[in-house]
């Protein structure tokens, strides 16, 4: 899980105005971090499927959230994936 100073600094770094919480890059932004951090986690814990589970949940929400910002906004949706270092 994500400290809310963590949460914070990964917001800052994608947020589209000033109170920007829920947008689809700061969705995307908190699921990569959090991504991150259970991969991590994952590869000390291997038989841990609870986590292995939620990885896979967030993957999936994650990757609905880059199609529907394809799709509405494909300008927006380059910029992100350049700035998460995502793959494309």
């Amino acid at each position: 899980m994500l400290t809310p100073q963590e949460k914070t600094k990964v917001i800052e770094k994608v947020k589209i105005h000033d109170k920007d919480t829920g947008s689809a890059e700061a969705q995307i932004a908190l699921f990569t971090k959090e991504i991150e951090q259970l991969a991590k986690h994952l590869k000390k814990h291997q038989k841990d499927n609870s986590s292995r589970l939620g990885l896979l949940k967030m993957v999936s929400k994650r990757k609905r959230l880059l199609d529907y910002l394809k799709r509405d906004n494909p300008k927006r949706h380059l910029t992100i994936i350049k700035k998460l270092g995502l793959e494309k």
